[in-house]
């Protein structure tokens, strides 16, 4: 895993839009269905918005009908870290990047083979980076 990112609470507001910072940092959410990669069928890579890390690959990722991009596993399991979230009167877990911090979304256990978990991301958490042609 590479360094890990830190800033101060002024830092990350400079750093992300409005809407970044209330998510990413405040564990807020997207509307369903309003995000720019919950429809995204092409070929590539999600990013961390607030930090760059690769958190999923576009082969993981599936139409869930939630409205929010799913994948049923990360890029990489060191890169995303997962906690008891128990906000809004119900218990999920929270998954989040292991390199700064910023909330991604929730995992949840009814996703598709071969892990059987669906991994539910705002948009605004990810930067798509479209593959390239070797």
């Amino acid at each position: 895993m590479t360094d890990k990112v830190e800033k101060t609470d002024a830092q990350w507001r400079e750093t992300l839009t409005p809407e970044q910072y209330r998510v990413c940092r405040r564990q807020g959410t997207e509307p369903a269905f309003s995000g720019a990669y919950y429809d995204n069928k092409e070929a590539g890579a999600y990013l961390c918005a607030a930090c760059g890390a690769e958190l999923f690959s576009s082969e993981h990722k599936f139409d869930s009908g939630t409205g929010w991009p799913s994948f049923w596993q990360p890029a990489n399991d060191d890169m995303v870290e997962a906690q008891s979230d128990t906000s809004h009167g119900m218990v999920r877990t929270e998954v989040h990047c292991s390199r700064c911090g910023s909330h991604l979304g929730h995992v949840f256990p009814d996703g598709p083979k071969p892990t059987g978990l669906r991994y539910c991301i705002n948009s605004v958490s990810l930067q798509f980076e479209p593959k390239t042609e070797d």
